[in-house]
């Protein structure tokens, strides 16, 4: 996707200018803002050049559902500010997590991962994997001797997401990485909730890289999109042709929503994260709360760890609120500013119940071993004023 001289220039570039000009291609007119390619198809100049470009013997366009000029920047954008050798983009963040995986397995592999996951991630791996003949062996992910035993001949990959849907684990990538490359294994991170302004998994060993770039990436609600990075070859000869031929595109005006995202995502994300470690202390001291979870905070098990793998606490906070799931809906139904939705990421701040919403389908006893009890909430912290967030979260919590 690089004009010429584009990588030469920007090889030492650092990650805040690569986010706003990274993989830029601009048409004859000289365009500032990123052209937005609206087109399904493109046309060859003779029958010879469309033979070459279908044999992979001429770098031009074929048909979006392949590639597109606004969704190749994006991508190349993203790769650049990852660290990352390459990167695809997909129609939503599932789309990705499904990819990262089924691209790689085959009926006979086995996949091991962490228990602690978004549920329709836990569906992927408790449900959708075993119909097709996978193996698949959940541990908790802290527990480096769990990640140990649970390795076989087979295994092909490990799943992680840190900090983790809703409750916010950390595991260590670097060590699960080891571990899974002694066994010839891959780890793929879901990187979702750090985005890489804060945590870039491949510098701690991970193999793939995993985001719902609907969430802090597009940072508005707007757009749904996701995105797998990985190696020149992993991306190359084991995603491109699973993305290729089972279709899950990414629209280029998404691409184009998400190429503004990349922009401000750093000062976006050190917004979130100064108001959530701000609400984190205020709900820790509140008689009403009786658990408090936030990556930076001493509390959090994993917390030294989280220091070391990330630079800020990232934008959620989970918390439980006195008085079951009674006294947890009361409180969000109290809210006026923030608003109650399973979203997150976004410039405005929203709460969902976890039990009710994201993880409703996994049985109770499982969302008990997770942590994910009736009175647990998470709370996306968005860029509003930090003093009316606390001020509406008193109003509700007073209203019990």
């Amino acid at each position: 996707m690089s004009s010429p001289g584009t990588k030469k220039d920007s090889s030492q570039w650092r990650r805040q200018t690569l986010a706003v000009r990274g993989g830029q291609v601009r048409s004859n007119f000289g365009e500032t803002s990123e052209a937005l390619y609206l087109t399904s198809g493109y046309v060859y100049d003779a029958a010879e050049q469309a033979e070459a470009r279908f044999k992979g013997e001429d770098d031009g366009f074929i048909y979006s559902r392949f590639s597109n000029p606004t969704v190749g920047m994006f991508e190349e954008r993203i790769a650049a500010i990852e660290g990352m050798e390459r990167a695809m983009a997909t129609a939503t963040g599932m789309a990705a997590v499904n990819a990262s995986l089924l691209s790689q397995l085959k009926a006979g592999d086995h996949v091991v991962s962490a228990r602690a996951l978004f549920g329709s991630c836990r569906y992927i791996v408790d449900d959708i994997l075993p119909r097709f003949g996978i193996e698949t062996t959940l541990v908790e992910g802290a527990d480096l001797d769990q990640w140990r035993t649970a390795m076989r001949p087979n295994t092909v990959c490990g799943f992680v997401e840190t900090p983790s849907n809703p409750m916010l684990d950390i595991v260590d990538l670097r060590a699960i990485a080891d571990i899974l490359h002694q066994g010839g294994a891959r780890l793929v991170a879901d990187n979702a909730f750090a985005t890489p302004a804060l945590q870039r998994p491949g510098e701690f060993g991970a193999d793939v890289v995993v985001y719902s770039a609907t969430k802090h990436i597009d940072g508005q609600g707007r757009c749904l999109g996701g995105v797998v990075l990985g190696s020149e070859d992993f991306v190359e000869n084991t995603l491109k042709p699973f993305l290729r031929h089972t279709g899950p595109a990414l629209s280029p005006f998404n691409a184009w929503v998400m190429l503004k995202g990349l922009e401000t995502l750093d000062l976006r994300v050190e917004r979130h994260c100064a108001s959530a470690a701000t609400i984190a202390e205020f709900l820790d001291s509140h008689d009403r709360i009786s658990r408090v979870i936030y990556p930076f905070m001493d509390s959090h098990p994993g917390s030294a760890l989280a220091k070391q793998q990330m630079s800020a606490g990232g934008g959620i906070v989970t918390f439980d609120i006195d008085g079951g799931k009674t006294g947890a809906f009361r409180f969000l139904n109290g809210l006026k500013i923030v608003d109650i939705s399973n979203n997150l990421g976004d410039s405005k701040s929203l709460i969902t119940h976890p039990a009710t919403t994201t993880h409703q389908r996994i049985s109770e006893e499982e969302r008990l071993a997770l942590g994910i009890q009736a009175t647990t909430v998470r709370l996306s912290v968005g860029l509003e004023d930090v003093e009316d967030l606390m001020d509406d979260i008193r109003d509700a919590l007073g209203a019990l």
